[in-house]
Order: C-alpha cells, then sequence, then structure tokens
C-alpha cells in the first residue's frame, strides 16, 4: 500500500511516544481501491485527505506536534507537515471518540473520547468508510496491517454502500448520512445495500431536520460525479428527492410532444448524464438537469402536439426558488438561473440576424454563452437525437465569437476627430475621417504605433498632404482594413467548420 511518507512519520512519532496510532476512514478506502487486491479499481484515486486517530488526547498530540493547532470540539488536532504536496500540508490527527445521542438528528449532543480503536470504528457511517491501517512490527521489520471490524473489504468487493451496525440508528445520528449512501455508491459506481436502502426509505423525512448548507453541499458532490443522473434517481428511490427537490419529482412520468422520446424527468437525467460525460462544469449540469422543470406546470394538451410555452421562464423561476432554498451562492443562482431561461434560444443559418444574436449574448453574458451552447448540447442528447453539435450550433458560435469580438474601425485609436480638429485647427469634414483611416493603417502595420504622441505627430504630417494624395493612402488603409476582417472571419468560420 502506498502511505506517503508524511503520513508515516506521523503514525511513527506518536508510536515512539507510547500511543497507538492508525490511518482511518474515507483515504483507507481510497487507498485499497486503488491496490492490486481490488484489481486497482479505476474508481479508486489518491485520497484527497488523509485522517489519523490515536489514543492520544489533543494536548498530548500538540506536545508531540509542536507546529499544529487545535481549534474545534471534535478532538481534532491539525499537524503542519512541511509537504509541498498540497494534500498532505495539514494531517488531521483526532482522538479514539464515541458520541453520544444526536438529538437534533444531525449534531452529537457531545463529543467523548472512547479508550479503544473498535469504539471509534462503531461510530462511523458506512462499512467501506470504518477500516483503519495500522503499523505492526514482525521479525523486526515494520509492516502495514488493515483493520477491518464490519466486513468493509468484503462489502468494496462486493461494490455495496452497508451502514455500520443498525443502519436506522446510523441515520437517526446524523440524517445527512442518507444523502451520503447515495453520494458514495455515485462516486464509487456501488450499489446500496437492499436494507440499507430500506433504512432511507423509512428514515427519509428525517432529511428535513438538516441545514440547506449540508444538503447542497452533498448535492454539489453528487452533481460532480460521473454517475451524477444515476445518484439523482437513486435519490428519488429511496424517498429522498422529495423532501429536496420536489418540483424535479413532479416531472417524473410527464410526457412530452413529438420533439422528445422520453418524458420531462428522464429527459432531465439524460441530460444530465451527457454533461457528467462531458465532464462539462457545476453550472453546466445543474441547468441541463433543471432546464425543463417548469414543464409540468405549463403543459397543455396532450401527446405529440402538446405544449409548453413560456416553460422556460417559469422554470428559471422555480430554479431561483430552488437554489436560494438550498443557499446557493449568489452569483451561482444568477448564472444557472440565467442559462435555464436562455436555454430554448432560436436559431437556424441565414434566418437569424447577427443583431439577434447580439441581444442574446447582452442577455445571457458574454462569460456565459459557452456554457449557453453547452447546455444545448446536453438538451439535445437527453431529447433522443444522436448529435450534439450540429452544423447549425457550430456556426451559431461563429457568428457569437463574430459579433462579440471588437470591431476593427478608428474607435482603436489612441486619438479621435476631436484631436485631429484641435491640432490641424479644421472643421468637420472628410479630411477627418481619412487622416483617421491613415492612422489606423499604420497602427495595423505596427499595433505598438498606437501610441498618442506618435499619433499626434503622423497627424500633423498628414494634415500637410494634399487632398488627392490623402484619399489615396485612406482608400489604401480601408483596402488594408477588410483583407484583415476577411481574413480573420475565415479562420473563425475553419475553427467551427462552417462555410
Amino acid at each position: 500500500m502506498l502511505i506517503p511518507k508524511e503520513i508515516k512519520t506521523i503514525i511513527d512519532k506518536l508510536k515512539e511516544s507510547g500511543y497507538e496510532a492508525y490511518i482511518v476512514g474515507g483515504c483507507v478506502r481510497d487507498v485499497l481501491l486503488a491496490s492490486p487486491k481490488f484489481n486497482g479499481n479505476k474508481r479508486g484515486v489518491e485520497p484527497e485527505d488523509w485522517d489519523i486517530t490515536t489514543n492520544a488526547k489533543p494536548e498530548e498530540i500538540q506536545k508531540i506536534f509542536p507546529d499544529s493547532f487545535y481549534e474545534n470540539k471534535f478532538l481534532t488536532v491539525t499537524v503542519k507537515t512541511g509537504s509541498k504536496n498540497p494534500k498532505l500540508k495539514e494531517v488531521e490527527v483526532t482522538t479514539y471518540r464515541k458520541e453520544a445521542k444526536y438529538t437534533d438528528k444531525r449534531h452529537p449532543d457531545e463529543v467523548r473520547f472512547a479508550k479503544t480503536l473498535e469504539e471509534d470504528l462503531a461510530r462511523r457511517d458506512f462499512t467501506v468508510n470504518a477500516m483503519a491501517i495500522g503499523e505492526k512490527t514482525e521479525k523486526r521489520k515494520k509492516k502495514m496491517e488493515i483493520v477491518d471490524l464490519f466486513s468493509g473489504q468484503e462489502d468494496l468487493k462486493k461494490k455495496i454502500i452497508r451502514a455500520v451496525g443498525k443502519a436506522e440508528e446510523r441515520f437517526s445520528e446524523d440524517a445527512l448520512r442518507m444523502i451520503r449512501a447515495v453520494r458514495f455508491a455515485s462516486v464509487l459506481g456501488f450499489a446500496i445495500e437492499p436494507a440499507t436502502a430500506e433504512a432511507i426509505r423509512k428514515n427519509s423525512p428525517l432529511i428535513k431536520s438538516i441545514s440547506p448548507e449540508r444538503i447542497r453541499d452533498e448535492l454539489v458532490k453528487i452533481i460532480l460525479a460521473d454517475g451524477a443522473a444515476e445518484a439523482i434517481d437513486m435519490l428519488k428511490e429511496v424517498g429522498l428527492l422529495k423532501f429536496i427537490i420536489p418540483e424535479l419529482e413532479e416531472n417524473y412520468g410527464v410526457g412530452q410532444n413529438k420533439h422528445h422520446i422520453y418524458d420531462c424527468y428522464t429527459h432531465a437525467l439524460k441530460s444530465l448524464a451527457y454533461g457528467a460525460k462531458k465532464k462539462f462544469d457545476l453550472y453546466v449540469r445543474l441547468a441541463a438537469l433543471f432546464h425543463d422543470i417548469g414543464k409540468p406546470r405549463v403543459k397543455v394538451g396532450q401527446g405529440p402536439d402538446s405544449t409548453f410555452y413560456n416553460h422556460e421562464v417559469v422554470g428559471a423561476k422555480m430554479v431561483f426558488e430552488i437554489l436560494n432554498r438550498l443557499k446557493f451562492p449568489k452569483k451561482d443562482i444568477e448564472k444557472i438561473t440565467a442559462l435555464v431561461r436562455y436555454h430554448l434560444f432560436y436559431y437556424n443559418v441565414g434566418e437569424v440576424s447577427e443583431s439577434s444574436v447580439r441581444r442574446l449574448v447582452k442577455n445571457v453574458g458574454p462569460e456565459n454563452m459557452e456554457e449557453l451552447l453547452e447546455v444545448r448540447q446536453c438538451d439535445r442528447i437527453g431529447s433522443g437525437v444522436p448529435k450534439a453539435e450540429p452544423y447549425k450550433l457550430r456556426h451559431l458560435k461563429y457568428i457569437i465569437e463574430k459579433v462579440s469580438r471588437d470591431a476593427i474601425s478608428v474607435k482603436m485609436l489612441g486619438v479621435n476627430g476631436s484631436d485631429v480638429m484641435d491640432i490641424l485647427q479644421v472643421k468637420p469634414g472628410p479630411k477627418i475621417g481619412q487622416i483617421l483611416d491613415v492612422l489606423l493603417g499604420y497602427v495595423l502595420d505596427d499595433p505598438a504605433k498606437n501610441k498618442k504622441d506618435f499619433l499626434e505627430k503622423q497627424l500633423k504630417e498628414l494634415g500637410q498632404l494634399a487632398d488627392k494624395e490623402l484619399e489615396m493612402l485612406a482608400g489604401q488603409s480601408k483596402k488594408k482594413r477588410l483583407e484583415i476582417e476577411t481574413k480573420r472571419d475565415e479562420m473563425t468560420k475553419k475553427k467551427y467548420w462552417v462555410t
């Protein structure tokens, strides 16, 4: 097993001081999943963090590790290792503990010291998270050993999430564990063991006692998992979705029209699944899941000709309420709501004007356009069509880039018409524009020349030229600008494979 030297050093120092010490929790699970024993399971990854448990009290841990801090009520000391690896710079070392009753179904009424590792492992949520790795000496050689009191390794092999001890007790202690069961199953590609799943169904109303912030954090981890769509469906199957996002459950079984082959709920899941497959960001995945959430509330008629007018407007309002309820950050709410509101944009090559595209960019925000197009891809695949990005969507990308970039114009110059008139003491007329056109030609040849002192010197010289000569130079500059714009446009078309 590949245990980092920083972790081994902490364990060794604790043991040298006469204490027990073990690696514990999710990092043990991840180490085992990535090991040959489990065929290097592709879901096994380097642990995000490492946790150590010991029978040393917090003040005793701090004596051994002076470069540490202890600022919590959970008996945890954070040891600074000096490692260059961000995941190993700070390692949490926690005293064996046992927890009393959970009156509020969220937090233990008190956290108490436990005497043994066995007591500490018995309080944990799932068997795959209730294993420890310790160090023992055999024939003067140090060897790592696995402490597995609840058959966690067997459950890893079976690919199941099973509660430690009695599932109902674990969930009544902390109801968030029910969502965590789904999250672990989705991240690891596991199933929830039947008795554990049944306990979740029975206790699902307890999730209402959990703070929105804690639910949001688990939901975000689920949405960012490869198996996000399966996890959302799992939340529904175990009775949790109706307490977390009841609006999404409204979509279940709601038929659509001739443009869709799936009901609203299945369409949402398949859209999310594509977003997860393509590794799109959190905003796109949530917008993909929610983009049609308003359809059941606006549906008129049945069968292939049913309609859903304004579902994007109604859906955006619903998404705003959902994300506010779950305490998402304001900027995230605004972005995801905009993606849902404008996901139904219409575009056909040669039919929609550039001004319409400009309005779309203005409404959604230039910084959000790429993600809006990704939501459209999710929507298309979720509708059952074979191609996520057809020609017209690529053409729209081209038009968006075209209308979003700065035009090549005299407005780019470090001087303007007023400067020309003031310096040359002339009145408004064609000559002003001609001089600016010539100056623009200089800057297109060498952008470094776009400095006011240089341009002012040049415009004084241009002011001395005959009208015909100035007109000729201005014509040459306009031709050069047109050539550059044409070349830039050709390159943009090539980028998106459009003609």
